[in-house]
C-alpha cells in the first residue's frame, strides 16, 4: 500500500451579483490552467452549481498551506481577488480540510 500523504482540500462557495456572474466565472476559469501549473497544486477547478443558479464552487487540493500561500501571492491570483470584491453578492465561504490519502497527484490525471 502506498504511503499516505496529508493534503489540504479547500471547498469555496462564491455567490457573485447576477450582473457579474459571467465575469466572475470567466476570471476563475482563467486561473485554472495557471494554478494547475503551480508547484504543490494537485487540483483546482471551478464548478457551476446546477441546483442553485448563480452560485460557483471552487474545489482545490494543495500539497500544504505553503502551496496555497504561494498561489495567493501570484500576481494573477491577486488581480482576480481584487476584482472579486466588487462582484460578490455575499462573502466567499471557504472550508479547509486536511485529508490523508494514499493517492498521488499522478493518479488524478492521465499524463
Amino acid at each position: 500500500m502506498p504511503d499516505k500523504t496529508e493534503r489540504l482540500h479547500i471547498f469555496a462557495t462564491i455567490k457573485p451579483k447576477s450582473e457579474f456572474f459571467s465575469d466572475a466565472k470567466g476570471a476563475l476559469e482563467k486561473l485554472v490552467p495557471l494554478t494547475l501549473e503551480e508547484p504543490g497544486c494537485h487540483l483546482f477547478t471551478v464548478l457551476e452549481n446546477r441546483d442553485e443558479q448563480g452560485v460557483l464552487h471552487l474545489f482545490e487540493i494543495f500539497e500544504d498551506e505553503d502551496a496555497v500561500q504561494a498561489h495567493y501571492d501570484k500576481d494573477y491570483t491577486k488581480q482576480v481577488f481584487a476584482r472579486y470584491q466588487s462582484w460578490l453578492a455575499e462573502p466567499v465561504v471557504a472550508k479547509r480540510l486536511s485529508v490523508t490519502s494514499p493517492l498521488s497527484s499522478d493518479q488524478f490525471y492521465d499524463n
